[in-house]
């Protein structure tokens, strides 16, 4: 790589007069903008060859991480390969064209197509209704909550304004109670990282009147299925309220079992998750939400269009490919992967939980803390070995959570390429600790300041002296 581009910005590369495009004789004639409309300066836009734009944004690209790369196992994101036959059948004219507001007689494929996806995620998940309008699953978690609270005003029954949520859940989800004007009152986990059933009695019996749902992900955050799921639901029926389904770890359900046999009357699915469209980076996401019979007329109006269209093909797409039978084998093929991994680094790394897990489990660091390397030490060193970190810190149940989620697509030779780093670290972490401390060595950017980047974040470009150039490198 040319040393002289590498890590610079586009502005840095900029030389006065230096053209990579000339526009075309002007046809039109000249027109005067009103003065207002009018810039008192030249825009500052950077002035490079063709050859210097391209070769600054290829050197760019190639610094991205993506599932397309290399292992990407993001505890509690799903990243799974998205398969190209779904950008194709997303890419088609025929879909692509569509403009929003056009005509429904002129769009009644397309809608067909939301129609079909609605009854395929109907089949799989045991709801009745789907609403495609939210955006994200975020925004598909308020969306569900508003579902719940439209159904408990129509009954007049205002007062039930709690929520409980597992201390394990995601932080999405008393982030969507709070947005929705609700209140939350937290469950507390057993010592093997399920709901406890008795302090979920214990709140039921002292809030009873006043709770609206429980928000809950199965299998959880730990990866680990909760198996009172029954008991949990006849309680909160029992009150009065409704039970909601955080979708985010669907995956391993596939093909197993659905939540709405399970007593859950809303959920929300993350189509870019579970269905294999990309995400990450802000976007784009879908997050349907399903109810049962007799909750559909409660849907809130959260967007005039189907969400995210393009993620609404892929996701039908992926469906369609698999089909009835092979859609079956996604949640046991993700579900004995990510046991496989475990299994086979338990001895170097803690297990605060043991046992059978579905898609995911955590592990508590390193076993030996003797090192002092840290979970933050293990993700770091692993950009050097060219593999994407697990999510880190999450879930906030342990000082050094490591969530790992391998997905059903990864193959045996990968895992057990990132089962062999992952020794390879922990023998690092005993026989050489300043070398993972310090890491990484290999990527365009050592170990940053995290704290400085949060608090002092450069978000515009400014030309600076060689002299400030050198402080800020050296900060």
């Amino acid at each position: 790589m040319n040393n002289q581009l590498y890590g610079k910005l586009i502005f840095e590369l900029s030389h006065e007069g230096r053209k990579g495009y000339s526009l075309p004789k002007n046809r039109f004639g000249d027109y005067t903008l009103p003065a207002a409309l009018r810039r008192k300066d030249d825009a500052a836009l950077p002035e490079c060859d063709e050859l210097t734009v391209v070769r600054h944004y290829t050197n760019l690209s190639n610094n991205n991480f993506g599932v397309d790369t290399g292992f990407y196992p993001l505890g509690s994101c799903t990243m799974k390969y998205n398969p190209k036959l779904n950008e194709e059948i997303a890419a088609m004219p025929q879909f692509q064209n569509l403009h929003p507001q056009q005509p429904a007689a002129t769009a009644q494929g397309a809608l067909a197509v939301v129609t079909l996806l609605e009854r395929s995620l109907c089949a799989l998940t045991g709801l009745a209704h789907f609403t495609f309008k939210p955006y994200a699953g975020a925004h598909g978690e308020l969306t569900g909550l508003m579902v719940i609270d439209n159904y408990h005003r129509s009954r007049g029954d205002s007062q039930r304004r709690k929520v409980i949520i597992p201390d394990s859940a995601h932080g999405t989800n008393p982030a969507s109670a709070a947005v929705c004007g609700l209140e939350i009152v937290e469950v507390r986990s057993t010592a093997d990282g399920l709901v406890s059933l008795d302090d979920l009695q214990r709140l039921v019996s002292a809030e009873g009147p006043s709770i609206a749902a429980m928000m809950m992900t199965n299998p959880n955050t730990l990866g680990l299925f909760e198996r009172q799921i029954p008991e949990i639901a006849r309680l909160i029926h029992g009150c009065g309220a409704l039970m909601y389904y955080d979708g985010a770890n669907l995956n391993p359900m596939l093909g197993v079992c659905r939540p709405g046999d399970m007593g859950f009357d809303v959920m929300h699915v993350n189509l870019h998750k579970t269905f294999s469209t990309p995400h990450g980076g802000g976007g784009p996401g879908a997050g349907p939400v399903g109810v049962r019979e007799g909750l559909q007329d409660f849907f809130p109006f959260v967007s005039p269009y189907h969400g995210n269209y393009a993620v609404l093909m892929r996701a039908y797409a992926y469906i369609l490919s698999l089909g009835r039978e092979h859609v079956k084998e996604v949640g046991p093929l993700a579900t004995l992967n990510a046991n496989y991994i475990k299994e086979s680094l338990k001895d170097d790394y803690l297990l605060p939980v043991d046992g059978l897990c579905c898609h995911e489990f955590v592990f508590d660091g390193l076993k030996d803390k003797s090192t002092g390397v840290t979970t933050m030490d293990v993700a770091k060193r692993l950009l050097d070995y060219g593999y994407h970190a697990p999510t880190i810190y999450f879930p906030l149940l342990f000082h050094e959570s490591l969530m790992v989620e391998p997905t059903e697509n990864e193959s045996l030779e990968t895992l057990d390429g990132f089962i062999s780093v992952m020794h390879c670290i922990a023998d690092e972490a005993r026989t050489s600790p300043d070398t993972v401390k310090s890491a990484p060595h290999l990527t365009p950017i050592g170990r940053v300041d995290d704290v400085l980047a949060a608090k002092h974040p450069v978000v515009t470009f400014c030309q600076m002296s060689k002299d400030e150039d050198e402080n800020v490198n050296r900060k």
